[in-house]
């Protein structure tokens, strides 16, 4: 699998597990990132990892390349000197090189691509996970004030039932108030209506006495005309 391929997976596996974490959104983000960045870090070490096999294979690239130039050198100073043996010696070891320096070439080119993918995986990874890295501050931005409006709704809930319960208490209290007062009104009212009929039984029990005291008078009244005609 390639790595490109290996991070979208991991990527995908990654927001699969975020959608499930639905409890706790920003743990989801922390945790998605986290993985993500682990895994850039991974692919970061594979392209330093092909990079030095590049370096490594353009020097034994380059060293192949002076042995052959160094070769060909002794090969015609070998001519100068008329010394054709060990001029054809030169060229043999130089076309022994010159095979040599086409796998050399070769290993060089498949470094150098592997290293060129590599890096271009991880500066688009890097570059997509910086734009995305800025959208996370901003979601945890929105999940804050989530959060706190939410606790905002349920501290307004709580004061409007507290506040509720309070008004009922006092409520009741207050028709429980008015429930005794006019009890005690009531009550009032029956004892002054007692209090006025003993008042108007004394009233006339008065005046029953006084309308007696009158006959005696009378009757001594008459007594005293009788005595006096006598």
């Amino acid at each position: 699998m390639g790595l490109l391929s290996r991070f979208k997976n991991i990527v995908k596996a990654n927001v699969n597990a975020s959608k499930d974490s639905t409890k706790n959104p920003e743990k989801a983000l922390d945790d998605f990132f986290r993985n993500a960045n682990m895994e850039l870090g991974k692919i970061k070490a594979e392209a330093a990892s092909a990079q030095a096999e590049m370096n490594t294979a353009k020097r034994a690239l380059d060293e192949s390349k002076s042995e052959m130039n160094k070769l060909q050198r002794y090969a015609e100073k070998a001519v100068e000197a008329a010394n054709d043996d060990d001029a054809l010696k030169f060229l043999e070891r130089k076309s022994l090189q010159a095979a040599k320096q086409k796998q050399l070439q070769a290993g060089y080119e498949r470094a150098a691509s592997k290293a060129a993918s590599l890096q271009q995986i991880q500066d688009k990874l890097a570059a997509d996970l910086d734009r995305l890295e800025a959208r996370r501050l901003d979601l945890k931005g929105k999940l804050a004030d989530a959060k706190l409006q939410q606790q905002l709704n349920t501290a307004g809930s709580s004061i409007h039932d507290a506040f509720k319960a309070v008004e009922e208490e006092a409520n009741r209290i207050l028709d429980e108030a008015a429930a005794r007062a006019e009890l005690s009104h009531d009550g009032q009212a029956i004892d002054l209506d007692e209090k006025f009929k003993a008042l108007e039984q004394d009233t006339v029990s008065d005046s029953d006495e006084n309308a007696a005291m009158s006959t005696e008078q009378e009757l001594s009244v008459i007594k005293e005309k009788m005595k006096k005609k006598e």
